[in-house]
């Protein structure tokens, strides 16, 4: 009975894929090629963690081992994890090669992609992603071998840019930075989508040299992105002039201006906060803060200044995104104090420094002028032991270290943020009539007041005043001078 069943499956052609056409056989190696998850209905009224909890991205990571120790390669590696991870994907596997360069048509080699391939099918992933930016060869010919999507370390930083960006700049800033990257990249159908037919279409006779396909669907997607950029461009020059007169507006009153630069998640926001009572948002997450954000704020003597808090950096940092926020990190290069922040958490903070300071020497560089005074300020020393704490001490004189969540360290900050401020220096002794009170106010707010005594004539002082301000007080000048 049972035989007879299986016979009659057979011959039904239910069960035999000889019997299965070449159209539902390559239909059906299609299908294999990637798993299809989440189909199942979704709640749409649910925060950003549940989502990533429910969709997270399956992904294997590699890279290319060319210079530096192993210890380095696997650091590199586990950076590209977190930055996986902040971007909403489920890290399964690493791999790193050693090679003496990327292999230039796969990024590691015919001979690794297959091993690769090994392990994306046995892990069940989604996407592959690089250590590293891919030409557009080499994504080609991976994701022709690999049968999955893959990105490389580049685009990947774009997407959590384009996740956190929330200012009309910042967006601005991080579309220009995508496009600009995927132009080389874009892939088409050639001919298959020709708009035009070229030369008489309609008849066919154009003649020798006047039929062709005309212009591809690939060639009017790429004029577009030009027309795109070109327009991002002037809209973020736009925003760079607005950002630029109030930097203006600063320099004018002569208000001290200090930069918080540093690594991704190296605690800068919160330095903002412990500094100046801010309130900015703060997360235990890599490029959590894109948008500069500028605080008031004065030392311990009364000298107000202002701090503005700036972008992260990283390895490797795209070049896209160098020149996208160039007006946002004009604020680093155009400030009198840059407040270094380095994570004192991390395993090796000295790789940290060297990857900020090479991208403020590349800022230097396009400036062609020589950037402010640095003050190293390592953070997070509630979540360091003492002997990292010592190496630190030793690789970084002068640094100060601070917590910003407990506050320790925070008030020596102050001073010696006071002590590398640019100070009043033109010195004046002058009687005020007590009817310009306002004068005497405004020495007290914007100069230092060495003596101050009060006449039936009105009030003398002794102080140094920037120079504006020495300009005005010229004409109550003791004995006709100032010095």
């Amino acid at each position: 009975m049972t035989e007879n069943l299986n016979q009659r499956q057979t011959e039904d052609g239910l069960t035999d894929l000889a019997e299965l056409s070449a159209g539902e056989l390559e239909l059906s190696e299609r299908a294999a090629l990637r798993r299809v998850s989440g189909l199942s209905t979704e709640l749409s009224d649910i925060t950003e963690v549940e989502y990533r909890q429910l969709r997270l991205e399956r992904v294997v990571l590699v890279g290319v081992w060319t210079e530096g120790s192993a210890e380095q390669s696997e650091a590199s590696l586990t950076e590209l994890a977190r930055l996986a991870e902040t971007a909403g994907s489920e890290v399964l596997d690493g791999l790193v090669q050693r090679r003496d360069r990327p292999d230039p048509a796969t990024y590691i080699g015919s001979g690794k992609v297959e091993e690769l391939s090994g392990v994306v099918a046995a892990t069940g992933a989604d996407t592959v992603i690089c250590d590293g930016e891919l030409s557009p060869s080499q994504l080609r010919q991976l994701e022709a071998k690999l049968k999955v999507k893959v990105i490389d370390r580049t685009a990947l930083i774009l997407d959590i840019f384009a996740q956190h960006a929330r200012s009309k700049e910042g967006k601005a800033q991080v579309e220009l930075a995508q496009l600009q990257y995927f132009l080389p990249r874009l892939r088409g159908w050639g001919e298959a989508l020709s708009r035009q037919a070229g030369g008489r279409a309609g008849g066919g006779n154009g003649g020798v040299g006047l039929r062709g396909p005309g212009e591809t669907k690939l060639e009017t997607d790429r004029r577009r992105i030009r027309a795109r950029i070109s327009k991002l461009r002037k809209e973020i020059t736009a925003m760079s002039t607005v950002l630029a007169t109030k930097r203006g507006q600063r320099r004018a009153n002569e208000v001290p201006s200090v930069a918080i630069a540093g690594y991704t998640n190296a605690g800068k926001s919160s330095l903002l906060n412990a500094l100046t009572g801010a309130g900015v948002l703060v997360e235990d997450a890599l490029f959590a803060t894109l948008d500069a954000t500028t605080r008031r704020t004065t030392t311990p003597d009364g000298l107000p200044y202002t701090l503005t808090d700036t972008v992260g950096f990283v390895r490797h940092l795209p070049h896209q995104l160098v020149n996208a926020f160039r007006s946002t990190l004009d604020e680093v290069a155009e400030s009198d104090l840059i407040l270094h922040v380095v994570d004192g958490s991390d395993p090796n903070p000295e790789w940290q420094v060297e990857a900020v300071r090479q991208v403020l020497g590349e800022i230097a560089d396009r400036r062609e002028e020589r950037l402010p005074t640095e003050l190293v300020v390592v953070n997070k020393t509630d979540a360091t032991n003492e002997l990292a704490l010592t190496r630190l001490r030793h690789l970084l004189p002068g640094a100060v270290f601070v917590s910003a969540h407990s506050g320790a360290g925070i008030g020596e900050l102050r001073e010696r943020i006071a002590e590398l401020l640019p100070r009043p220096s033109v010195e004046v002794e002058v009687l005020v009539p007590y009817a310009r009170g306002e004068l005497v106010a405004r020495v007290h707010r914007e100069g230092e007041v060495l003596t101050e005594r009060h006449t039936e004539q009105g009030t003398v002082l002794a102080a140094k005043v920037k120079a504006d301000l020495a300009g005005m007080l010229e004409s109550f000048s003791v004995n006709g001078t100032s010095a």
